[in-house]
């Protein structure tokens, strides 16, 4: 019976202690049957109406409160230009940044928990920026270009980046074959992104970048998106020996040809290390001048209609059609810093050559410049991804 009685008091207890933990208006509902009333839907845009100058970098978006957005259109205000968004648990944002000098108009709809809805409209405006306050990325390679296993991806900016780190977070690139690469920046004007080896042959590339309306520092900003993909050709990295006076052209590893050549004499020797083709001309005048020599030099040149040119550097070092040194090719160095051989030879080259392609160029005593060219490839990779804004994630 004592047990029992315990038992019992301590139901009871139980029972009080749970009533206690209950509101006053809790008791109330329950007993009324009432529910406490729902608040309508609260929008909240980060633009204001009429607002001027608003900055190109906003990302405009619409939180809700007490409810969710149903719907929402950012267009220009000819209505021409409409910016997609997405829909998340807090509202509305969109999926790009403004235009400079442009007029926008907003519309979002809420649903709220109490069935109601309710529609915020903005009408604004965007700050005026100067071509000045805008820098432009230029990309190569092209659109579809198809390059050589040395290409490296090169983004110009004609307004210098302060905000590295920001940009560099907005530009990706994607390989269809497992790379590891990094972007390393040669100035606040130029980035370059390369793999850690060269390019795996027959990879497609594709090149995304977000900057437009980015803020670069200094009041600039980017000027625009770009995307871009490409496709990695055939393995060619040839080797010119300067002190043999061949150039062995190779294909996967495999030596598929070997050229006579004439190279650089003692007093213009040509540069040794690894140079990626720039550009490709089936004709050009060369002129001496260009690349810093004066027409009163005893060494001064000017050629016109120089046959089957190819650049790899910027101080003016070619491959091309030399008909005036036959003799020397295969014997002897006697240009001015230019891979000179003969005229069915370089056609045969040039043909067979892409942008991207790699020259190794050894035994010569002249080295390579930093930056005479797309020198990349003779930057060792843990220097190279210090050139990074970001931090590089741990070594396999």
């Amino acid at each position: 019976m004592k047990d029992r009685r315990l038992t019992a008091a301590l139901a009871c207890a139980a029972a009080l202690m749970a009533v206690a933990g209950c509101s006053a208006q809790g008791v109330k509902d329950a007993v009324n049957g009432e529910e406490t009333p729902k608040a309508p839907v609260t929008l909240s845009p980060n633009v204001q109406q009429k607002a001027t100058d608003v900055k190109v970098s906003t990302r405009v978006k619409v939180s809700a409160e007490n409810g969710e957005v149903s719907s929402a259109r950012l267009s220009t205000a000819d209505g021409k230009t409409e910016i997609k968004g997405r829909t998340g648990r807090n509202g509305w944002i969109a999926s790009e940044r403004l235009e400079p000098g442009t007029t926008y108009q907003l519309k979002a709809t809420g649903a709220g928990a109490d069935g109601t809805y309710k529609t915020v409209r903005r009408t604004f405006t965007t700050q005026q920026l100067s071509l000045a306050q805008q820098t432009y990325p230029a990309v190569a390679p092209l659109q579809g270009e198809t390059v050589g296993v040395g290409m490296p991806v090169i983004v110009t900016f004609d307004v210098p980046v302060k905000n590295r780190s920001l940009f560099e977070k907005h530009m990706k690139v994607t390989t269809s074959k497992d790379v590891q690469g990094s972007w390393s920046w040669l100035s606040d004007r130029e980035a370059h992104y390369r793999p850690k080896t060269y390019w795996p042959a027959h990879t497609t590339v594709k090149v995304d970048l977000g900057l437009n309306s980015l803020p670069a520092g200094n009041g600039v900003y980017g000027q625009q998106d770009q995307k871009v993909e490409f496709t990695v050709g055939k393995k060619v990295v040839s080797v010119v020996n300067v002190a043999k006076h061949r150039l062995s052209y190779t294909v996967d590893g495999q030596v598929v040809r070997k050229i006579p050549v004439t190279t650089g004499d003692e007093g213009h020797r040509t540069r040794e290390g690894v140079k990626v083709i720039m550009e490709k001309f089936s004709s050009v005048d060369m002129d001496a001048a260009t690349t810093g020599v004066d027409s009163e030099d005893p060494g001064y040149y000017n050629i016109s209609d120089v046959r089957w040119a190819m650049r790899v550097t910027n101080s003016g070092e070619f491959l091309h059609a030399a008909p005036w040194s036959v003799g020397a090719q295969g014997n002897a160095n006697v240009s001015h810093g230019c891979t000179g051989m003969s005229t069915s030879d370089a056609k045969w080259l040039y043909d067979r050559s892409r942008r991207g392609d790699v020259m190794k160029y050894v035994n010569s005593p002249r080295q390579l410049e930093p930056n005479n060219g797309w020198t990349d490839w003779n930057v060792p990779w843990d220097q190279w991804t210090k050139g990074s804004a970001l931090p590089q994630p741990p070594a396999a």
